[in-house]
């Protein structure tokens, strides 16, 4: 696996069910009864972050994703951690979330982000889902490990596909910007420190239609955060519509 400088790889893989990543993802941490768990899914751009997300909801029956691309449209790149906050909080006491960013009324995006009360898992997945600023508000954390060409190609063929991003040419350029933007967020952030699991995105070794490749140990080289919420009076609401 191709990585970028300042990245280490990570450890032995071995074979893991979804079933059993929930186990140890629940094993991480104790969370409170009367709120769900929050869980984020953080990678590069195009390493799988999206299929991982969808196949962890499918384990827990009352769970929702949260896609940080909601929060992130016509944001600055990487600018918008303070708006995942503002969801992120909410929930952590157990309120339902509604919430517009302000960019959707700036650009005439109707609806809202929203997050009903009741869960028992929200996963917030997207590149930068786990950075230092709602590291506090997270209780466990997923790094998505993907070789580097290989993400970018999938990144590069999902855009063409979907008519994102403008034609072939368009797209290619904008990976080139957003790569190097997200080269240097990554560089600094170094989310894979936090990760209590890394998950390959892109193959190292044989795995089974219900598996993941999950190294051991993980990369963590901190402690999880201490959280003190606010008390607000009233709570601000986010998710996609």
């Amino acid at each position: 696996m191709s990585l970028p400088a300042g990245e280490p790889a990570a450890g032995s893989w071995q074979a893991v069910r979804t079933s059993e990543l929930m186990q140890l993802v629940a094993a991480a941490a104790r969370v409170p009864g009367g709120r769900p768990r929050v869980l984020a899914v953080d990678g590069r751009g195009g390493s799988g972050k999206s299929t991982l997300a969808e196949r962890l909801r499918r384990e827990a029956a009352r769970s929702a994703v949260l896609h940080t691309d909601d929060l992130a449209w016509h944001e600055p790149l990487f600018g918008w951690g303070h708006l995942l906050a503002r969801v992120l909080e909410p929930l952590r006491r157990g309120e339902p979330v509604r919430f517009q960013p302000p960019a959707w009324a700036r650009h005439g995006r109707e609806g809202a982000i929203e997050v009903p009360a009741g869960l028992d898992l929200v996963i917030v997945e997207g590149t930068g889902a786990s950075q230092r600023v709602v590291a506090p508000l997270v209780d466990t954390a997923i790094w998505v490990q993907a070789d580097f060409a290989e993400a970018e190609r999938r990144g590069i063929e999902r855009d063409v596909a979907e008519g994102v991003n403008g034609d072939r040419e368009q797209a290619i350029a904008f990976w080139r910007d957003w790569m190097a933007a997200e080269l240097r967020f990554f560089d600094e952030q170094r989310p894979w420190e936090r990760a209590d699991a890394i998950v390959a995105g892109t193959p190292t070794i044989p795995l089974g239609a219900d598996e993941w490749a999950v190294a051991s140990p993980s990369l963590r080289t901190s402690p999880p955060a201490a959280v003190n919420l606010r008390p607000l009076r009233c709570f601000a609401v986010h998710d996609k519509s």
